[in-house]
Parts: C-alpha cells; structure tokens; sequence
C-alpha cells in the first residue's frame, strides 16, 4: 500500500565541489530519500560485465586495476581529458544509470514525501523537467578547487572536471534556487531549513 499521496522531488544539483553531498547528508537528516547518482553510476559498472567490457574497450585495458575491476580514476582522468573522451563515457554508462535511477525514484516516492536526485548532470539529462523543485548548490571556483584536490584529485584534473562540465549561468537560470555553500556547515544547515519551511511547510 502507498504511505505517501503525493511526493515532492527535488532535484539537487551544481558544479563539482560546490558541496551538494553536504546539503544531501542535511536533507537526509530531515527524512527525505536521497537518490545518488554517483553511487548509482558505480553500482551500474560493478554490476553489468558487459558495460565494463564497452568501457574498456572504449578506453582501453589501462582503465582495469590489476584484479580487472575498474580503476575510476584512470577511467575519469581519460575520459575528461577531452569532450571526445567526456560523450564516450556518457554515451555508454548514461543508459543504464538513468534507467536505474528511475526505477528508484519510483521506488522511493512510494512510502516517502521528499525525494531528492542527487545528480551533477541533472540539467545535462534534462531531469530539471522530471522534478518538482531544482536546487542548485554553488560554491566560489577557489573553495570548489580547494574540495576537489582534497579529495586527492590533482589541481589539473580538478580543473578538467571543471571546464567539462555547464557553466554556472547555466545552473543559475534552470535553478528554482540557488543555495550558496561558502560559509560552515552550521550556517549551510539553517539557510536549507528556511528554504524547506518555505517550499515544504510541513518540515521545521
């Protein structure tokens, strides 16, 4: 039996390292179901063999670590080394990570009633019209660089990810928000509340 009538999604969205893994682990917080695309797009590879045998050989056997599982950081450094490189990759991994994702949110606005994608390419698939709400979080491109290259990503990959991706304005005129990430997490938290109360009233 469905719990839930109606379903809001938000689509949560932004540039690598503006920190929309911060504002998903808040809004999880608050009960909502938090769909990750990059998780999906993992599990996806790990497990169709027959995509990760597309994806090498598309990008070559460099991309397998010596196990044979795919060594993500070769396959992106390859990959986002050029836009050639860039639609390859989503040319092959897109279809079955869409589909997926969509059969979770199914899933998920079944028995919950704030569902959010957590998605980087949100705009790129056009999801901003699936969605009820786009939030996008954004960040200065210094303190992006600064997470990335955190993450133990190098400064010129950091950069390549970057340029790879749509500009801010881009964000900024699909967004129905844009929620800016440059203070503490504190902050971030009680500005996301206030957006919440506003659009969600049933949530303080």
């Amino acid at each position: 039996m469905c719990l839930i009538d109606i379903a809001m999604v938000i689509g949560l969205t932004g540039q690598i390292g503006a920190g929309k893994t911060t504002v998903a682990n808040i809004l999880r917080k608050l009960g909502a179901r938090i769909i990750d695309a990059d998780l999906i797009g993992r599990q996806v590879v790990d497990n169709s063999a027959a995509l990760l045998k597309k994806l090498t050989r598309a990008f070559g056997p460099e991309i397998l670590d010596s196990s044979g599982k795919l060594d993500r950081r070769r396959l992106a450094a390859l990959a986002f080394a050029s836009e050639a490189g860039k639609r390859k990759l989503n040319d092959l991994v897109h279809p079955y990570l869409l589909r997926e994702l969509r059969a979770q949110r199914r899933a998920a606005e079944k028995d919950h009633a704030l569902v959010v994608i957590d998605a980087a390419l949100l705009l790129f698939w056009e999801m901003d019209e699936e969605v009820d709400y786009v939030l996008v979080v954004h960040a200065g491109e210094k303190r992006r660089l600064e997470r990335l290259t955190g993450r133990g990503i190098s400064p010129r990959d950091a950069r390549s990810r970057q340029r790879a991706q749509l500009p801010f304005k881009e964000f900024q005129k699909r967004a129905d928000h844009v929620l800016m990430n440059h203070r503490d997490p504190a902050d971030l938290e009680r500005r996301l509340r206030k957006l919440l109360a506003r659009i969600i009233p049933a949530i303080n």
